[in-house]
């Protein structure tokens, strides 16, 4: 048995080293992304017809966005995106390139997870909120982002899943990470058991996001 692990021994450094950038790659395409796809998702809703502030314009320019850039396999978009990472300064490849494909590719896939749980808010409660005096931002910052947060945690635990596949798609340009290490040191070296071990910790990795963003929004959703 040892000697069938004995590949995943000699690259046991490599594997935490890996394991290190996958959760740093993950992790800034689920917080920065986040943020950015729950601003964008946020202002699909209000601006929608019928929304808290509706503005067809906005909402054209958002839905176009979002249509357009959603639907686009990740690995073309990685590519399409490196002159835009050049022009602010990063490589076209690497870490660096790869945040910023994780950070743009989540993003507009957030922000309609984001819209289509915040349709689910009964609209009573919103027009209750502004018939007592509260301005638009109030409504949507202590109404009805809190009211939609259950399903919003969900929805980001979901989108957690395809952030951590992204990390994986980012190996093929040398970002680091297991997708990386599963890629050059097994596939390439046809070393099964590391590739395995990879996809092994990658699972791991998302049952245990999995795991907690669930047990969040049951504690949030009790309340």
């Amino acid at each position: 048995m040892r000697d069938f692990f004995q590949p995943v021994i000699d690259l046991q450094s490599q594997f935490v080293s890996a394991f290190g950038e996958t959760l740093f790659l993950a992790g800034s395409g689920l917080v920065v992304g986040g943020f950015l796809g729950l601003v964008i998702g946020t202002a699909l809703y209000v601006t929608r017809a019928g929304g808290i502030a509706p503005n067809a314009v906005a909402s054209f320019v958002l839905n176009v966005l979002v249509n357009f850039f959603r639907p686009i396999p990740f690995i073309l978009l990685a590519v399409a995106l490196q002159p835009f990472s050049r022009a602010i300064g990063v490589d076209g490849i690497g870490t660096g390139h790869a945040v910023v494909a994780i950070i743009f590719g989540s993003a507009f896939g957030i922000g309609r997870i984001v819209e289509q749980n915040l349709v689910s808010v009964d609209p009573g409660v919103l027009e209750a909120a502004r018939a007592m005096g509260a301005s638009r931002w109030q409504v949507v910052r202590t109404v009805l982002l809190p009211e939609a947060l259950g399903p919003l945690i969900l929805g980001f635990t979901f989108a957690m899943v395809a952030i951590v596949d992204m990390t994986a798609v980012v190996g093929t340009i040398g970002a680091g990470g297991l997708g990386q290490l599963a890629l050059t040191e097994g596939y390439r070296q046809y070393q099964s058991v590391v590739t395995w071990t990879a996809v092994v910790i990658v699972i791991l990795i998302v049952q245990a996001g999995q795991f907690a963003g669930n047990a969040l929004a049951r504690k949030v959703l009790r309340r």
